[in-house]
């Protein structure tokens, strides 16, 4: 019981965080843009959710490349 609860706590910290950074990118509220993912997956049968994947690793490969040094000498 112990791992599907840390399982899931582990996909609702990183799934939410996509919706969340996608809708302050929008300037939309987050739950509109979850909602969006989950009728669209209704509809398309499934594919939003690849969708959804894949903005995942492109704002995970995002934050890798453009972190924030605080000086010069952070390289």
């Amino acid at each position: 019981m112990k791992l599907v609860k840390s399982i899931r706590y582990f996909f609702e910290k990183n799934g939410y965080d996509v919706s969340s950074r996608f809708a302050d990118r929008l300037g939309m509220r987050a739950v509109n843009v979850r909602l969006f993912f989950i009728y669209f997956s209704f509809v398309t049968v499934g594919l939003s959710f690849g969708l959804y994947l894949t903005l995942a690793f492109l704002l995970k490969l995002k934050d890798m490349l453009y972190t924030k040094r605080t000086s010069v000498f952070d390289l």
